[in-house]
């Protein structure tokens, strides 16, 4: 057997395997990753020169970072410490959930497209209209309503607000290559940078807040923002916010596993040729794809503005770049968005507490950060190569023309 043939073997086992298997790979991943970064803390902390009474000492040798310390910072301390014996979630943890809560909603938008087969990478663009759109109309309606009733009536009508506008920001490169053939990756691309321009426009100008220096928008007031609830003010973070997410996390997987549409969905990701044999209407399969698509990320956009920020800013952070790592994570699995949210959100947050509490240069961290997440997606990665490069894979069985029935299915 050739190399190829092997590879190819391997690529195929991988997309056969089952869900215990791939949890069970992305956890040796996961090992793997934090064994390679531990040497490269221990070599990174021969090289530095520190103090003896700072060294910590393995095998007789002296290092100048702690790679338990580093590890123990990068995830308990992103949890608040749970075994400290005065574990609070008001705290660091509330951080993490925070991260966790947007990443699930770009998440979600990269991989609804993908599953499609389209290369959404304008999510972030779609954020920053959802949240400007969000911003500007939320702080028009606050003027007809106040207190338990303006947030009552507020909340859901600004993340409506942010949905609608990042689905038609996300319905443009949905049209140009449904009905002009435009490539979807340059097309998402060129609309984030206008996007970009368009909003600091709109937000230096016409919309900016008179009373400050910076580039934003007059703030929201209190009883148009999420309530913290269990959670102090000062961490940004709702547990409403929280459970739109888990919400959005099932309505997603439901639609894409349990409807026509979802049908649609997948069938035109694996196969689009049988697809489109099969009755899909492949122009309009791309177009509602990338609607919804952006409709997630605007979502994204209106829970920053109406969690974290409470104005609309130039320069939002890059949630939506980074929800194309979480969805390769997750192997564009809706349920799978949970768990990479969960786990990115508290990488990025344990990073903060690992600068904050050690010695560790940001730049190391950030290579242990990004070791980590490049392990843990590498296996998901092969497997989405292996099912457009393997014929025998689960899911490249031809695809039904009689509603999407396998053989050996009934009716019932």
């Amino acid at each position: 057997m050739s190399a190829a043939d092997r590879a190819r073997a391997v690529l195929t086992r991988l997309v056969e395997a089952s869900a215990i298997e791939r949890i069970l790979i992305s956890t040796a991943a996961l090992v793997l990753s934090i064994l390679i970064g531990t040497a490269i803390v221990l070599v990174a902390g021969r090289m530095t020169t520190c103090a003896a009474t700072d060294a910590v000492y393995y095998l007789g040798t002296g290092f100048c970072y702690d790679p338990v310390v580093v590890f123990d910072r990068l995830f308990l301390g992103a949890l608040g410490e749970p075994f400290s014996g005065n574990w609070s979630p008001d705290g660091q943890f509330a951080v993490t959930l925070r991260e966790t809560t947007l990443l699930v909603f770009t998440g979600l938008s990269v991989a609804v497209a993908f599953r499609a087969g389209i290369f959404n990478i304008g999510t972030q663009g779609q954020m920053v209209v959802g949240a400007m759109a969000t911003a500007v109309a939320v702080l028009w309606a606050s003027s007809f309503v106040s207190g338990a009733l303006g947030t009552v009536l507020l909340i859901p009508f600004g993340v409506l607000v942010g949905a609608v506008f990042g689905g038609l920001y996300g319905t443009l490169p949905g049209l140009l290559k449904a009905y002009a053939d435009a490539n979807e990756v340059i097309t998402t691309i060129m609309l984030n940078f206008i996007a970009t321009g368009v909003t600091l426009y709109l937000v230096s100008g016409p919309f900016k807040d008179p009373g400050s220096a910076a580039n934003q928008t007059v703030p929201l007031p209190e009883f148009a923002r999420f309530p913290s609830l269990l959670f102090g003010s000062r961490q940004d973070f709702s547990l409403v916010a929280f459970a739109i997410g888990i919400l959005a996390i099932g309505g997603l997987y439901y639609v894409i596993e349990h409807t026509a549409f979802g049908y649609d969905v997948r069938t035109s990701g694996i196969q689009p040729e049988a697809a489109e044999y099969g009755g899909v209407d492949a122009a309009k399969t791309v177009v509602a794809s990338l609607t919804l698509s952006g409709a997630l990320g605007g979502v994204a956009g209106a829970m920053y503005v109406m969690m974290i920020l409470g104005t609309f800013q130039t320069g939002l952070p890059s949630y939506g770049f980074d929800g194309i790592t979480v969805s390769i994570l997750a192997g564009n699995n809706p349920l799978g968005v949970g768990v990479a949210a969960l786990l990115f959100g508290i990488l990025k947050s344990g990073t903060t507490v690992v600068q904050f509490a050690t010695d560790v240069p940001p730049q190391l961290v950030g290579v242990l950060r990004g070791l980590i997440i490049l392990f843990v997606a590498m296996p998901e990665f092969f497997r989405l190569l292996g099912r457009r490069l393997s014929p025998s894979g689960p899911e490249r069985n031809p695809v039904a023309t009689d509603g999407g029935r396998r053989e050996g299915e009934t009716d019932e």
